[in-house]
């Protein structure tokens, strides 16, 4: 890992990203692709060291508080924030400030920090999100080797159901040959349903190849699932969009489990749910001294 001062933080969605690559090693990251321009190896992580100061600078700017995001290119919760803090602290910030945040992480490291969410929820709104692939314990060890397994993401969202934290999950990559049944997603929509969770995000069930994770992603195929790469190459060469064959079958089922369990399934009423700031909440500055 190394530090870097950057000159800003927040997009103009009020998104953050804390770090820029990632050690969690699932083989289908798009993090990964050359059009975002890394400039160093994708695992040798760079830490935004001036986040926090950078943060409560352009919080203390804005003229209408928000909802603050972060996880979206980099998970927030990668190995590293044992030690580091750094996401503890953008959130003590976030907090501190009155605005309202939304996380998304593979991690069960964020439970560290439910004290610190459940205050911030009693006074805006945190909504908590994660994604699910597989619920094959066995297959996640393979395709997500170093995030909290498939189970262990699951409790994560059952105890954020538990103190009246919203989630939400993306149902994404599904990849084709690999975990494109239905089985995998009866078995994954069940735990979304038990977690009682607000909304699923899936943008169709399938992945997406892009120039530097189609690389790594057909590297990783070859160690581990021995004759897939050449079924994807004949399949779908160098296309962007790579479409389970199961898509049509696979969506139907998704789309009448969501509604019989009263799951959200509209993309855009789901992010204009984590966008959205609650009405009514209390604003004042808040003391981290207060108890």
């Amino acid at each position: 890992m190394h530090f870097k001062d950057v000159k800003g933080i927040l997009s103009a969605q009020n998104g953050m990203n804390l770090f820029r690559g990632c050690t969690h090693g699932c083989i289908y990251c798009d993090a990964r692709s050359r059009c975002y321009q890394m400039d160093h190896d994708f695992e040798d992580v760079e830490i935004k060291r001036n986040a926090v100061e950078l943060l409560e600078d352009a919080l203390r700017r804005k003229r209408k508080r928000c909802m603050i995001g972060t996880g979206a290119m980099s998970d927030p919760y990668i190995p590293i924030e044992r030690e580091l803090r750094l996401t503890r602290r953008v959130m003590e910030a976030v907090y501190a400030q009155g605005f309202g945040m939304t996380v998304q992480t593979k991690s069960d490291l964020i439970l560290r920090d439910l004290d610190l969410i459940c205050r911030k929820n009693d006074r805006a709104k945190f909504v908590v999100q994660t994604t699910l692939t597989t619920a094959d314990e066995e297959l996640c060890k393979k395709i997500e080797p170093n995030v909290a397994t498939t189970a262990a993401r699951v409790e994560m969202l059952k105890t954020m159901r538990d103190n009246g934290i919203p989630t939400v999950v993306w149902l994404s990559p599904i990849l084709p040959v690999i975990n494109d049944t239905e089985e995998n997603i009866n078995a994954i929509m069940d735990y979304c349903a038990d977690a009682g969770v607000y909304g699923i995000i899936c943008f169709g069930m399938g992945m997406t190849l892009r120039e530097g994770n189609r690389e790594y992603f057909y590297e990783k195929l070859d160690e581990l699932f021995k004759g897939v790469k050449n079924k994807y190459i004949r399949a779908f060469g160098n296309s962007y969009e790579v479409p389970s064959p199961n898509s049509y079958a696979l969506t139907k089922l998704f789309n009448r489990r969501c509604d019989e369990a009263g799951i959200v399934r509209d993309n855009n009423k789901i992010f204009k749910y984590l966008h959205e700031f609650p009405n009514g909440a209390k604003f004042e500055q808040l003391s981290f001294l207060d108890t």
